[in-house]
Parts: structure tokens; C-alpha cells; sequence
């Protein structure tokens, strides 16, 4: 009997009744978990200070072509200034970081030396150790270094390889023929040339996602610059919305308006390169 192409297996159909009724429930609820909050954001985002402080929330703002909550935040709440700095911030760590990556991926996947699976080890441990726990020790050697209120310490901090950009990279780089590199050693090429001239551009695909996921890390982080970066002339993004909070005097129409304004290009972003984003992080999760 020929079976239908697009057709799910039959342990992954949903048969009963009651089962379909819960995932469609369960999918609505979670729609609306993230529904809610943005709607609501974008309604702060266009409401005068008197309504912002209203006890309903969820009302229409008066008027949708106030826009005094976007010209200030962009004025006089230095948003600009956080975008450049956060372009800084992205631009120099991700390309230190994609270069990081990809050696010590290149080493880990091309050369076998006794240690290599503790050195592996090595990157995974941090995974597994909460990041509070070392922000002390972080923070010490960050202000001996003189890196304090600087947007360097942003950019050491970043440039970090993690275990997620090694596994991406690692993926790939075991698709690339061992016999190009063989034959690349054996007219002459040294491994810096292999690894600038072969590897490099057959990693493509793996190093926009490596890109796309650790820029919009950095693009969302608040803890690293608030703790590290407090100089007004340093704010990011993150932490200039964060200005305007208090706890008693919180102005949350700007407030909305700058995460408005903030979270548009996250938004374009991932849907212009979702398929990368996807791609690589389940790429040789499944094997044929």
C-alpha cells in the first residue's frame, strides 16, 4: 500500500480526541503567554503618562498617533547612544569570538593529541557551573585589568568561546573531507592555510549561525553592561530602557517604547534568518 507523502508516521499521530483537544489547548495557552505581553507593551508604548499609570492595562491607548514616548526615548533616553554602543559591542566580540571558535573547532576536529577530550571538557565545564558563582572572581580580575566602565570589558567578556558555538562549528567541520586538507599538505599549505583557505570558507553556513545566535545575545544581555559598563556613555540598549525604571517613579509608556523600539529589529532579524538560526543548532542532531 503506498503511503501518503505527507503523512506522519503512526507513532507520532495524535489519535485520540481528548489528545488533540489538549495539544490545541496547550499551543492557544502558550500563544497566549506570549501574546499578552507584547500587546501589551505595544499599547504602553503609544499612552500618555496619566494612562500608562491606569489601573487597566489592557485598554486602547486615546490616541495611536502619539508618538512623544518614542521621540523622547530616542532624544533625551540616549537610545541611539545605546544602539552604537551595542553595534560596537556585537560587531568586535562576534568577530573575535566566530575566529576563536573556529581554531580551537578546527584543532578539536583535525588533530588527534593526548588531552584533546579533557580540553573538550574543559569548554563544557563552565556550561554546567551558574554564572553567579564566578562573577566575583570575573569582576576582580575585570578591575585589575583597569577593563572597569570601559566597553572593553563588554567586548572581553563577549568574545568568549562557548560550548554551543564549538558544537555548531564541530558539526560542520566533520562534513569537510579529511582528503582536501591531504591534499592541500601535500602541495605545501600549512595548516594556518588549510584552515584560512578550506575550512573557513566551507564553514559558511555554520558561522552565520554562530553569528546571527551570539549577536542577538549580546544584542538582549542586561547583566554585562549593567554590572560592567555603568558609565552613562557606555548604556547599551538593555540599559537604557533600564533608566527608566524605579521602583516608585517608573515612567512605563517609555518604558514600552523603547522595548518597542528595541525588540523590531530582533523580530526582523529572525525572520529573515530563522532558517539559519534552526538549521544550525540541530544540525547532526539527527543522523540518516
Amino acid at each position: 500500500m503506498k503511503k501518503h507523502p505527507n503523512r506522519l508516521p503512526a507513532t507520532m499521530e495524535i489519535e485520540s480526541k481528548p489528545m488533540k483537544i489538549f495539544a490545541y489547548a496547550l499551543l492557544i495557552l502558550i500563544v497566549i503567554l506570549v501574546a499578552v505581553p507584547l500587546y501589551t507593551v505595544v499599547m504602553l508604548s503609544f499612552k500618555t503618562k496619566t494612562e500608562a499609570m491606569g489601573p487597566n492595562v489592557f485598554s486602547l491607548p486615546e490616541s495611536f498617533a502619539y508618538f512623544e514616548n518614542f521621540k523622547y526615548i530616542w532624544t533625551k533616553g540616549k537610545l541611539l547612544t545605546g544602539f552604537k554602543n551595542t553595534g560596537i559591542l556585537i560587531v568586535t566580540s562576534v568577530a573575535g569570538s566566530v575566529v576563536m571558535g573556529t581554531m580551537v573547532a578546527y584543532i578539536l576536529g583535525r588533530f588527534q593529541f593526548k588531552g584533546r577530550r579533557w580540553l573538550y571538557l574543559l569548554f563544557l565545564f563552565p556550561t554546567i557551573v551558574p554564572a553567579m558563582t564566578t562573577q566575583v572572581a570575573t569582576f576582580t580580575i575585570v578591575r585589575n585589568l583597569g577593563l572597569y566602565n570601559t566597553i572593553f570589558a563588554g567586548i572581553i567578556l563577549y568574545v568568549a568561546t562557548d560550548i554551543m558555538q564549538i558544537y555548531i562549528f564541530l558539526q560542520h567541520i566533520e562534513k569537510i573531507p579529511m582528503a582536501l586538507d591531504e591534499s592541500a599538505r601535500i602541495d605545501g599549505a600549512s595548516y594556518m592555510r588549510i584552515y584560512g583557505s578550506i575550512i573557513m570558507p566551507q564553514m559558511k553556513p555554520a558561522i552565520a549561525t554562530a553569528v546571527i545566535i551570539k549577536a542577538l545575545t549580546i544584542y538582549n544581555d542586561l547583566f554585562i553592561p549593567y554590572l560592567y559598563m555603568p558609565k552613562s556613555s557606555l548604556k547599551t540598549v538593555t540599559t537604557s530602557i533600564l533608566a527608566f525604571v524605579a521602583d516608585r517613579t517608573s515612567d512605563w509608556g517609555l518604558v514600552g517604547a523603547g522595548i518597542v523600539s528595541v525588540i523590531i529589529p530582533t523580530i526582523l532579524i529572525y525572520l529573515f534568518m530563522q532558517r539559519y538560526i534552526i538549521g544550525g543548532v540541530v544540525e547532526g542532531a539527527v543522523k540518516a
